[in-house]
């Protein structure tokens, strides 16, 4: 596959890449099948953090194990000083049953690799054994993490904690799209993503018969008026050009037809992209609560959490990508629309500048999307998100 992995052999660096990477490919296939076959949910990633601490050791990686709970960091450090470069993968699968049929298919019940970490965790550890072969020509060191827990948005957190970013001067990260066709990548400027908060509504009625409701005070009735008044916060209260979801994916009260209960417990999420948003869409939640409870005479009680923040891509750290990228592959990375979902290497990019690569992985004739127990991604995409990858670190560190 070497041929199909350099622009061309435009010159030296992008042959010697694609040689390396066609070397290495069925062995982080193969790596990447092995945690497929045995995904691990969050910080329940023994089994895969001991299989990338033996990976890392047997390409002469210095690494430590344990960091952020099951993390794992390895580091590989260049022969002239320089900045030092993250670059994160996460581990972790999602609590669901596999449907592929493939012969390496999850062994583990209501577990699946359903959102590709393991391609992400092969790629980098392949993006290891290159820069490796390569330490003598970098300027600086390059900091590899294998983070648990993204799908539970603690594992940044935790590996943050546990110093993993001391003397990083910036980060990439990538993450594999079934809609992009393999050997081409997604750019997005700006916010990537969004923040997601998450928010608990109880409202306080008065219980009582269904037959004298006047007695009562109903709070399903209210509960009910309420999430039709939320959805107003994105059509009125946000900026008509920023992005901002409000979701109400859980409502529960009482237990018997014929009995107005004491209270209603509504659950749901917040997604935005701007800050403006979000501080838009939280202000307006808790003046809404406030309004219901004197409108009905009732008591409205709202728990609200911010969590991880919205992804920033540096536009320096983007344009360094773009042009290795086309150095090594050439022109197929494309500007691609942001993601309304969440990601905690927000708060890795928070600290530093840093980028986020969307790497084509879709299959021919198929149509795939992420968190579905069918989920079949092209493992080419190993190949092609290393290259994307090194290439962008031999750059930032040459």
């Amino acid at each position: 596959m070497a041929e199909k992995l350099s622009n061309s052999g435009v010159n030296d660096v992008a042959s010697l890449l694609a040689a390396i990477v066609d070397e290495n490919e069925a062995r982080f296939i193969d790596i990447r099948r092995r945690i497929h076959e045995y995904p691990e949910i969050a910080f329940e990633e023994v089994r895969t953090a001991a299989l990338v601490a033996e990976t890392l050791a047997s390409l002469g990686i210095e690494h430590q194990t344990g960091v952020g709970r099951t993390g794992v960091v390895g580091h590989i450090r260049g022969k002239r000083p320089g900045p030092t470069l993250l670059i994160r993968a996460d581990m972790d699968a999602l609590p669901m049953q596999e449907e592929t049929g493939l012969a390496y298919a999850s062994k583990i019940a209501n577990r699946m690799h359903a959102c590709g970490h393991d391609l992400h965790t092969a790629t980098v550890l392949a993006v290891g054994a290159v820069l490796k072969r390569l330490e003598d020509r970098l300027a600086g060191n390059v900091r590899l993490i294998f983070q648990p827990a993204e799908e539970a948005a603690g594992g940044a957190k935790e590996m943050i904690a546990d110093g993993v970013m001391e003397g990083v001067d910036m980060a990439l990260s990538l993450h594999n799209r079934p809609e992009i066709p393999v050997g081409q990548f997604g750019i997005v400027h700006g916010y990537a993503n969004a923040a997601v908060d998450s928010f608990d509504i109880t409202v306080h009625g008065k219980g009582g018969h269904a037959a004298r409701p006047y007695a009562a005070v109903d709070p399903i009735v209210i509960a009910a008026q309420l999430i039709g008044q939320l959805q107003t916060i994105v059509s009125r209260d946000v900026r008509a050009l920023d992005a901002c979801v409000v979701t109400v994916g859980s409502v529960h009260a009482g237990e018997a037809r014929n009995i107005i209960p004491e209270r209603c417990e509504l659950k749901g999420t917040v997604r935005s992209r701007q800050p403006e948003a979000r501080d838009a869409a939280e202000a307006g939640l808790r003046r809404l609560c406030e309004g219901v409870a004197l409108s009905f005479r009732a008591g409205c009680e709202l728990a609200y959490r911010r969590g991880t923040p919205p992804i920033f891509n540096d536009a320096g750290m983007l344009q360094r990508t773009m042009g290795a990228i086309s150095a090594q592959l050439g022109d197929v990375a494309f500007d691609y629309e942001p993601s309304m979902g969440g990601e905690d290497f927000a708060l890795i990019a928070q600290m530093v500048p840093s980028f986020r690569l969307l790497v084509g992985s879709s299959q021919p004739g198929r149509s795939d999307k992420v968190h579905n127990p069918d989920y079949q991604p092209d493992e080419r995409s190993i190949a092609f998100g290393t290259l994307a990858l090194a290439r962008t670190t031999v750059d930032l560190l040459s």
